[in-house]
């Protein structure tokens, strides 16, 4: 017979893998706006920096818990600290897809032309580290609240979340330079940013979203946009 905490470990690793692919997708689109001798820093910063989030949120236990406790009622529904978090998440991640598929369709303005100089270059991936820091916030709470419901022991959460980093850490320039490569590719992973940003906008206001509708819509445009690309690449190979 299989120990309870074997089962527990399988899921929670496949749960946590499928979880992070919202810090991938994120953590890819703004590592693409730094030069590429800076992308892999910065990428192998920030998927550690998540497991760290995750982690300390795990040894926080009972105040990530506290945060579902209601601290005022609007509209009807009771606000909690969680609520407000994935509300200003959400509303961030919006404002930020939006703006980078402007960006990707429309060119940068006169102002946002690249800084080619050295402290200009470290300004701009420190202001990508912090926002991979405040989102990785926003995406660990749902990832640690969903850790506690699924296991009882802390070190199977723990494990499971670094199983999930190292598959991360292996995929993540893989995805990144597919993403980068791909122009259509990125527009649809923006849009799949903004898809996110509109769920947990809307967990933050008391709608529940079913997460696999969700996945569901984004596996299925990935796949076409997959079709797109190979009938493409076939296109042009005919003589």
């Amino acid at each position: 017979m299989v120990p309870d905490w074997v089962i527990a470990l399988i899921t929670l690793t496949a749960l946590e893998i499928v979880l992070g692919v919202d810090n991938i997708v994120f953590i890819s689109i703004l590592v693409g706006r730094l030069p590429p001798q800076r992308r892999e820093r910065v990428r192998l910063v920030g998927l550690p920096l998540a497991l760290g989030i995750r982690i300390g949120l795990l040894f926080s236990i009972s105040w990530v818990m506290g945060l579902t406790d209601p601290l005022f009622v609007a509209g009807g529904h009771p606000i909690t600290g969680r609520d407000i978090i994935l509300l200003a998440g959400g509303m961030f991640l919006i404002a930020k897809a939006t703006h980078e598929i402007h960006q990707k369709l429309e060119g940068p303005g006169v102002d946002l032309a690249p800084d080619r100089t050295a402290s200009g270059r470290d300004a701009k991936a420190r202001a990508i580290l912090l926002q991979i820091l405040l989102l990785d916030i926003v995406f660990s709470l749902d990832s640690v609240i969903t850790a506690v419901g699924m296991a009882n022991e802390i070190w199977v959460m723990v494990t499971a979340m670094v199983i999930a980093v190292i598959v991360m850490l292996f995929t993540a320039r893989g995805i990144g330079e597919f993403v980068e490569t791909h122009p259509t590719v990125k527009v649809l992973a923006l849009s799949f940013l903004l898809m996110i940003g509109v769920m947990l906008t809307a967990e933050g206001t008391g709608v529940h979203v079913p997460k696999g509708y969700l996945y569901f819509a984004m596996a299925f445009s990935l796949a076409v946009e997959m079709l797109n690309l190979t009938i493409s690449r076939k296109s042009r190979a005919r003589p």
